[in-house]
């Protein structure tokens, strides 16, 4: 008796500092993500993956003649969960070999594009992970920005604090760019005036006990979505004929401490961890 005392007394004390209790996993069906983790409000969260490849010029342009076609297959899944690999076929002549790990902080994203053409390729964008966070943050799309931040001026800022804009071809949203990224290529939603100082999208738990958080090494657009979503976009620039090019991006799950977060951020992405 004492013994089961004793381990019943340790999830108890398990389950109250938010510690996992079954190992996370994940699953892909019909371009659907799910993670699940004890972590997480709901114990999962679902991510839209992947969603687009978008041309330049985009911003006053009809979406659906920025995004092209792309077709994703699901090549390895490990017995426990804990890693998917994919092959997407964007247009016919871009293959993109991509990968999704958890990690103890998260997870773990990794893409290798190349031009397997003869001609140059001109997608300068991509949209991976549309991450929906209505779970977790326990809001819906009138209330969720109040609960999601980016960082402006080296400060993390809540996305109902940034000023917002509401003219652009497409309403609802808001897009934020880093420098460099021209206004006229930007997705066709609303352009925050008041710029981002990192790579780092994120939002609070509807408990305030975790932070949830995205970033990419090559940052085309951090973006507030339409279905109570955030991105974190990368750049890919193009493609010459035979070229490769390798991407990264990370979505954290850390408790309620931006410093964490940051430490994260700067141990992933040392280059662009120091701000713009």
């Amino acid at each position: 008796m004492p013994r089961i005392r004793l381990l019943l007394l340790s999830l108890g004390l398990m389950s109250g500092l938010g510690l996992a209790l079954a190992a996370p996993a994940l699953s892909w069906t019909n371009n659907l993500l799910t993670w699940r983790d004890d972590r997480l409000p709901e114990a999962h969260l679902d991510i839209w993956y992947l969603e687009a490849f978008c041309k330049p010029g985009g911003h006053e342009r009809k979406w659906d003649q920025t995004r092209v076609q792309h077709q994703t297959a699901l090549t390895f899944q490990a017995p426990d969960g804990s890693e998917l690999r994919f092959r997407t076929l964007v247009e016919t002549n871009v293959e993109v070999l991509h990968e999704v790990r958890t990690v103890p902080d998260g997870l773990d994203f990794t893409f290798l594009l190349t031009n397997r053409g003869s001609t140059p390729w001109e997608i300068q964008w991509f949209q991976p992970a549309c991450v929906r966070v209505a779970a977790f943050t326990g809001r819906d799309q009138t209330g969720y920005v109040a609960r999601s931040f980016v960082f402006s001026e080296g400060r993390l800022t809540t996305l109902d604090r940034m000023e917002r804009t509401t003219n652009a071809l497409y309403l609802g949203g808001q897009v934020f760019l880093p420098p460099g990224i021209r206004a006229a290529d930007a997705n066709p939603r609303p352009l925050a005036r008041r710029r981002v100082s990192n790579g780092l999208i994120g939002c609070y738990s509807g408990d305030d006990r975790w932070l949830l958080a995205l970033a990419s090494d090559r940052t085309f657009e951090l973006f507030e979505g339409v279905y109570v979503c955030l991105h974190s976009d990368p750049l890919i620039d193009g493609l010459k004929p035979g070229e490769t090019k390798r991407l990264r991006q990370r979505l954290y799950l850390l408790p309620n401490d931006p410093q964490s977060l940051h430490q994260a951020y700067r141990r992933d992405f040392p280059a662009t961890a120091g701000g713009w």
